[in-house]
């Protein structure tokens, strides 16, 4: 099948794709998580060509309405999560209470030392040995952000193995005999992806991303893990809670 560059309105016929497939999603006739159907069919609907159907999503796909998952579709971008920054912040409680599944997965364990600012935060001497793990946290099927974590190697040998298996910051530090935590400081910035953390996130490369960076303690205030989240800025909506 082929199709000429613009409609008789003079439009580009990949804009109105995407245009009428954008009304589609403000009208609830796509849901937010609903995979699209297939490029070929939204081709015989519109009666256009593939490649003008890759260039309509791919416009969507800069407005933040959709993502393509390699080997399994484009799905319509879910509602941003209400994200509330306080005292207590739990991935997964805050996505559970939206109604969405939490999900957690390492994709990195490594040894580590600490430099100057790792070791002032965490209240350890430089170059102390630590254990860094870097993880993907998701909400139902959507990536949410992506995080690098450091911890004491000291009070938390084989930290990567008990990650990998519990899946939880909750769970690991009650593995380790912590009860409970609490965020002791918390720093936000905007950035733009980069490109490993754009593949990991699903993101069009220079999507703008939320950083944060934060420092849990235990209930006697001391330091247990140190950690720089990157947030897909259109899947959250931060609040600040006092």
């Amino acid at each position: 099948m082929t199709d000429v560059e613009h409609g008789t309105s003079g439009m580009a016929l990949w804009r109105r794709v995407a245009d009428s497939i954008e009304r589609g999603i403000s009208a609830g006739v796509y849901a937010s998580g609903e995979k699209l159907p297939a490029e070929i069919e939204i081709a015989e609907n519109y009666r256009v060509n593939r490649h003008t159907v890759r260039r309509a999503l791919a416009t969507l796909a800069e407005r933040g309405l959709v993502r393509a998952e390699r080997g399994s579709g484009t799905y319509v971008e879910a509602r941003p999560i209400p994200y509330p920054l306080r005292a207590r912040t739990r991935f997964s409680e805050i996505v559970g209470a939206g109604g969405r599944e939490p999900r957690a997965e390492l994709i990195a364990s490594a040894p580590d030392t600490a430099n100057r600012d790792l070791a002032r935060r965490l209240g350890l001497s430089v170059g102390a040995p630590l254990i860094r793990l870097d993880t993907r946290r998701f909400a139902d099927r959507t990536p949410i952000c992506v995080g690098t974590m450091w911890l004491s190697a000291e009070r938390f040998p084989d930290a990567g193995k008990t990650y990998t298996r519990v899946r939880s910051m909750t769970r690991l530090f009650a593995h380790y005999g912590i009860r409970d935590y609490r965020r002791k400081s918390t720093n936000l910035t905007a950035g733009l992806v980069d490109a490993s953390d754009a593949a990991a996130l699903v993101l069009a490369p220079g999507q703008p991303v939320v950083i944060v960076e934060a420092v849990d303690v235990d209930l006697d205030d001391n330091p247990l893990t140190t950690n720089r989240a990157r947030f897909a800025a259109e899947r959250v909506s931060f609040v600040v809670e006092s």
